[in-house]
């Protein structure tokens, strides 16, 4: 049916917006995020808070060798340190050997405190003898290894956990290989290279020294040249009598 204008005008300006779908937020687009922004700072910062004793907590290392060579017969020396930020009370500590086709633990203790040296409550092996210290801030729990076998050949790993930490554990591992004997290293080539490069580095040297002293000589002549030049032209104008010059004025004539 038709309707009046005013009915018209109306129907016009209200047309009604689309309904909107389920679980649609029709928020202004921004208007959420401002406080976002701080929420999600927010939350990486309490994660690094985290993180970070973690990452300056407990540590052990076996040195910088994680591969050694022993001579059957002969004993060695197996390294462990451990350090902690946050200092240790009641640390436990203990020695495994793995190998292809065994595993056990060979010696384990515990240190009471900083100012207290290892003690150990477990030895599966009489040759293992315990060497280090964890006084001085040492924190040494190195073992000895004596009459070595070839079965000795393996991974030995050094645990280490520090109830102080929430119980961290931490370790590292060495691998020891037992031989008949140590071979020795030809270093031959290596002294020819080393020589080699020593010699082109020398050589570089004095052709740059000598490179110097040219220069040098070809400076100094150039002085004496030029001081030559000025002290000839200086005579030239002194026996033409030039303006300037030192030659004797004659008195002027008798008219």
């Amino acid at each position: 049916m038709p309707t009046s204008g005013g009915e018209r005008g109306c129907a016009q300006c209200s047309i009604p917006a689309p309904p909107a779908r389920s679980g649609e937020n029709r928020t202004m687009p921004g208007a959420g995020d401002r406080g976002k922004a701080p929420a999600r700072w927010l939350g990486t910062g309490l994660l690094g808070l985290f993180l970070l004793p973690v990452t300056l907590s407990l540590e052990v290392s076996v040195g910088k060798a994680t591969d050694i060579y022993a001579v059957n017969g002969t004993e060695i020396l197996l390294p462990c340190t451990f350090s902690s930020c946050f200092g240790f009370e009641d640390l436990h500590f203990r020695w495994t050997y793995n190998s292809s086709d065994a595993f056990r633990v060979l010696i384990e203790g515990t240190v009471k405190n900083e100012k207290s040296d290892p003690k150990v409550t477990l030895k599966d092996d009489d040759r293992i003898t315990l060497v280090g210290s964890t006084k001085e801030k040492m924190n040494n729990i190195s073992i000895v290894l004596r009459d070595l076998e070839f079965s000795d050949t393996g991974k030995y790993t050094c645990h280490v956990k520090n109830p102080k930490e929430n119980n961290l554990q931490h370790h590292a591992t060495i691998f020891l290989q037992v031989v008949d004997k140590l071979e020795e290293v030809d270093n031959t080539v290596t002294l020819i290279i080393l020589a080699v490069v020593g010699g082109v580095i020398g050589l570089l040297i004095l052709i740059l020294l000598i490179k110097k002293l040219i220069i040098f000589i070809l400076k100094k002549t150039r002085e004496k040249k030029k001081e030559c030049l000025v002290s000839s032209s200086g005579n030239d104008n002194t026996e033409n009598g030039l303006p300037g010059s030192k030659a004797e004025e004659k008195p002027p004539s008798k008219v």
